[in-house]
């Protein structure tokens, strides 16, 4: 159990720098249109769609990406604290 664990654990580690790297990657002019950017966007984009539903952008600025993150470090740390007791 406690190896399915820190499998998630990595996983959701992973999957948090790749959001980073995607939302940096909106700040650089036509860096989402090559291979990479595409690929990020099929992978990221399903995931944050559901709070850009919820949270409105201030102006300008998205903040659905900081928060989308935020529930990922709760979600290890959650796992961080079930590997605990398991």
């Amino acid at each position: 159990m406690d190896f399915i664990i820190n499998i998630l654990y990595q996983a959701i580690g992973l999957y948090s720098i790749l959001l980073i790297i995607y939302i940096f990657m909106s700040w650089v002019p036509n860096s989402r249109e090559s291979s990479i950017g595409r690929f990020l966007e099929r992978i990221c984009d399903p995931y944050l769609e559901p709070f850009r539903k919820f949270i409105p952008p201030f102006g300008m600025i998205d903040i659905s990406p900081i928060v989308a993150i935020l529930v990922l470090n709760l979600a290890r740390s959650g796992l961080a604290q079930l590997s605990f007791y398991v």
